[in-house]
């Protein structure tokens, strides 16, 4: 009984665990289900007796008297239920992506997105990565689906398939550094240092799956030291991702030095269950096909990207401005009151 008994309890977790979340997902499909039948009878009443707004206003405030306990029936809400039943003609309670995104989303994505292949790529990189809202709203902001895949990598001659076309779609160009801000004398380990203060921020703009594992990781060959600038396990290529980032122009001779790095992490940190080493040069600014040339005789998996920040500013004004953290907090303190 003793040694049984963590088992059949850790089972027994493990049943609800799945059963709150699947009691979960029916609420939300049946809210938006509840949301799309209000809309698309608001639509087909506007459009048979020629209803304006005053329909949406009127019926706002009649359900919300008549339930008031309930929450989702103010008159910009409404709105968005017409609106949402507009976008979605033939919604279904099984649909798939749609039915499983919470309905706060969906008003972000309603606002920030009209294409409907864009709103699909949305909906499932926030199924997929688990986003709030905000960082769903950051993410329409800095064009994620242009940036997505959009690399220059040998991927294709030097990684197998599928693991060349996942790797690809793993990493971005432009990179996004928006929550940080560099004095105009700034140098690559400032950069580097800051991101590992913002690691939450930073991950979140690297994507679902990277593991942070250290920043200059050293590394010792033929009694010489090295450092990487970054070092990263991803959860889904199941392999490590050595970054290195550069200010200025991308150079040709940074990718032959990537080149040596991830042959070293190959022969002393890969599992033989791990997948090759994979590079990214992270640049202030890249020449597409000087690029493209430093990656042809390469023969291990790297990809080059850009980054941008905010505008510099100044390092005799860097200490009058107030700083991300001081403004979340008077944003926090907003929401409060």
């Amino acid at each position: 009984m003793v040694e049984v008994y963590p088992k059949i309890l850790e089972g027994i977790k493990i049943e609800i665990r799945q059963a709150r979340l699947k009691a979960a997902l029916s609420a939300n499909a049946h809210l938006l289900s509840l949301y799309w039948q209000i809309g698309n009878t608001i639509l087909e009443q506007q459009q048979q007796a020629n209803w304006g707004d005053k329909l949406t206003e009127r019926l706002s405030d009649d359900l919300r008297r008549e339930f008031p306990d309930m929450k989702g029936f103010s008159h910009r809400n409404i709105k968005y239920m017409r609106q949402f039943a507009s976008t979605y003609p033939s919604f279904q309670i099984g649909q798939p992506v749609v039915a499983q995104l919470p309905w706060a989303h969906h008003v972000v994505i309603l606002d920030k997105v009209k294409d409907e292949n864009q709103r699909l790529f949305y909906m499932k990189k926030a199924i997929e990565n688990g986003w709030s809202r905000d960082i769903l709203s950051l993410q329409i902001k800095s064009s994620l689906h242009i940036r997505q895949g959009n690399v220059i990598t040998n991927f294709e001659a030097t990684l197998p398939s599928p693991q060349s076309d996942l790797a690809r779609q793993v990493f971005k160009d432009p990179y996004i550094f928006d929550f940080l801000t560099m004095a105009d004398d700034y140098q690559e380990k400032d950069i580097e240092r800051s991101l590992i203060e913002h690691i939450t921020k930073f991950l979140v703009e690297l994507g679902a799956g990277f593991a942070y594992v250290g920043k200059q990781y050293h590394i010792e060959v033929g009694q010489k030291d090295y450092y990487l600038d970054l070092l990263f396990y991803h959860l889904k290529l199941r392999a490590f991702i050595v970054i290195e980032l550069k200010k200025g122009e991308f150079k040709p001779e940074y990718a032959g030095k990537l080149n040596f790095y991830l042959s070293v992490v190959d022969d002393m940190l890969r599992h033989p269950n791990d997948q090759a080493t994979i590079g990214l040069l992270i640049c202030q600014d890249k020449n597409k096909i000087v690029a493209e040339y430093a990656l042809k005789d390469i023969n291990k998996p790297i990809g080059i990207s850009e980054y941008q920040l905010t505008h510099a500013i100044p390092e005799d004004l860097k200490g009058s401005l107030p700083t991300i953290e001081e403004l979340e907090q008077e944003l926090e303190q907003d929401v409060d009151e």
